[in-house]
């Protein structure tokens, strides 16, 4: 039987049992690839003679490009003809600094067809990140926006740099590969375990890491987050993630073209909740998948004055408060699904379409995701079923890529519990979890209890150091609009939180402020730590303990 046969037979199998999760989870099995290439054995067996649409680009000007399969397939080829006379060969690592736009997924689409290995890379990534992702990366071509030319103008070395959307002096154009032949022909088969992607982590905790993924472990591992998306043929699926991060091609890539659906994206300056509530019910959004700070701005609105075609709604990146679950459910009458993976994998534990969702929980494992719980209560991945959607390694850090696998699992560095029925509720970081007079402290748990409150919009909670009780837990909050930071919204908040946490867990310090977050939005708790644990002075402007407030009962 040939891959794409063994490929389509494992896919075939999550779609006829998308809703039933004790048959998906108990007899799906990975398909078992020597040799495959996503884009040349499936993309293009995909895309022959289809003309259905394959990518639906949006910008805030109303401006929309629609692409089908076939001319996806057709453009792709022309680019990967054109990279390889340009000397890209398999093997080469091609960084990609590209938006939301066609050249990106024909690039991506290219590269892949060649055998290069793609680092993506954010466009708000500034020099110095560059010259980092550069050097450890080993690049040999950039294919950069114009627009982000300036930021190599400092980055020496031999690597070829080719420019889109614009004439830049000492870069060649992009634009040129419509002069190729629509037809590309391999040099020679690619192995399933040759190297694909190579991501750099959101460096939450640490510099990041150099994360390598295969031609199996995201072309064939994303199956699983097509399992949890719940996609199907013919969806308009819209993942609300910036290009250059792991979750851009989980969602707006290998899972919806694994499932035959089209992508959808839409490009703008600055996020406005209502126009994203607009684009959802205008172009009859079928699945919308989005990080819990974009939930949480969305229920700012009426949700109920827009009228959605929405089916599958989910989100990921970090646990999603149950509130807002249950607003969009009033709303909408449709339940938003979390789920969790990492860029070292693909989606593994989620709440799956047509099953129970529990408030607060993460889910269950996934088909093809066999899950532990450490004595800690960490979450591992058992290795002697090693799922597909797994990365082979952190590149060039084999002591690093061994820790991580120890003792027969992968160690994921996230806590959580195991509750009834195999459901997981998350509980942080294993550097975020703290203790408090002997009590150990879940963040999440708390932020979650503070964004219960309309003045708040997101929050962030972090130990602060205590003379009697060693710390107590401290939240950085940011305010929702038409609130106003003062003495008495401390106060407010101080006494919400006393009735709604137990005492043990009581925020004692409320700190009006920005978080810190990553390029790719997620909260630096490490950085807000290390910020409180060197405070040696008195109290900020913005800055309120619970004891200033003695009448509080």
């Amino acid at each position: 039987m040939s891959s794409l046969n063994v490929f389509l037979g494992a896919r075939d199998f999550l779609l006829a049992h998308r809703t039933d999760y004790e048959t998906a989870y108990q007899e799906f099995r990975w398909p078992k690839l020597d040799h495959f290439n996503w884009a040349l054995d499936y993309f293009d067996s995909l895309a022959h003679d289809n003309d259905n649409t394959a990518l639906h680009l949006v910008d805030e000007t109303g401006r929309e490009v629609r692409l089908s399969f076939r001319e996806l397939a057709e453009r792709s080829n022309r680019v990967a003809n054109y990279l390889r006379m340009a000397g890209a060969r398999r093997g080469d690592r091609i960084l990609v600094m590209l938006g939301n736009e066609p050249a990106l997924w024909e690039t991506l689409l290219a590269a892949f067809k060649l055998g290069a290995v793609v680092i993506p890379a954010a466009s708000l990534l500034g020099t110095e990140d560059l010259r980092d992702r550069l050097e450890r990366g080993a690049v040999r071509h950039v294919v950069a926006g114009a627009a982000h030319a300036g930021k190599f103008a400092s980055l020496e070395g031999g690597y070829t740099r080719i420019a889109v959307g614009g004439a830049i002096s000492g870069w060649r154009s992009l634009e040129d590969a419509g002069q190729e032949s629509t037809r590309y022909i391999p040099d020679e088969l690619t192995r399933a375990s040759d190297p694909l992607l190579l991501y750099f982590t959101s460096g939450t905790t640490s510099r990041p890491k150099l994360v390598e993924h295969s031609h199996e472990s995201y072309p064939v591992g994303h199956l699983s987050t097509m399992y949890w998306l719940g996609l199907r043929q013919g969806d308009l699926h819209w993942n609300i993630s910036s290009p250059g991060w792991a979750k851009h091609a989980w969602s707006c890539f290998f899972a919806p073209w694994n499932a035959g659906a089209t992508v959808l994206a839409y490009n703008y300056g600055r996020f406005h909740a209502r126009d994203v509530l607009g684009m959802i019910s205008r172009k009859g959004v079928t699945s919308l998948c989005a990080p819990p700070t974009v939930w949480r701005m969305l229920v700012q609105e009426k949700l109920s004055d827009y009228r959605v075609s929405l089916r599958e709604a989910a989100s990921a990146g970090e646990p999603l408060n149950p509130e807002v679950i249950e607003q969009v459910r009033a709303a909408w009458g449709i339940t938003v699904r979390d789920g969790y993976g990492q860029t070292e994998s693909t989606a593994m534990i989620g709440n799956s379409p047509g099953q129970p969702v529990k408030p607060g929980s993460m889910g269950r494992p996934l088909p093809g995701y066999h899950i532990r719980l450490a004595e800690d209560g960490e979450i591992c991945v058992d290795l002697a079923a090693r799922p597909a959607g797994l990365m082979t390694a952190y590149a060039g850090e084999a002591e690093m890529t061994t820790g991580a696998q120890r003792r027969g699992r992968y160690h994921t560095g996230d806590i959580a519990e195991r509750e009834e029925e195999g459901y997981f509720i998350y509980i942080g970081r294993a550097d975020d979890v703290f203790k408090a007079s002997d009590y150990r402290i879940s963040p999440f748990e708390l932020e979650s209890a503070l964004v219960e409150h309309p003045a708040i919009a997101e929050a962030a909670v972090v130990p602060s150091p205590d003379p009697l009780r060693t710390a107590v837990p401290k939240a950085f909050v940011i305010l929702a609009t038409g609130y106003t930071p003062c003495a008495e919204l401390a106060r407010e908040i101080f006494v919400f939180t006393r009735r709604c946490l137990s005492p043990y867990k009581r925020i004692r310090r409320l700190e009006f402020s920005d978080l810190p977050k990553t390029i790719s939005g997620k909260i630096r708790r490490a950085e807000l730590r290390r910020i409180e644990a060197r405070r040696t002075t008195g109290k900020g402007a913005r800055e309120f303990f619970e004891e200033d407030f003695p009448d509080i009962r």
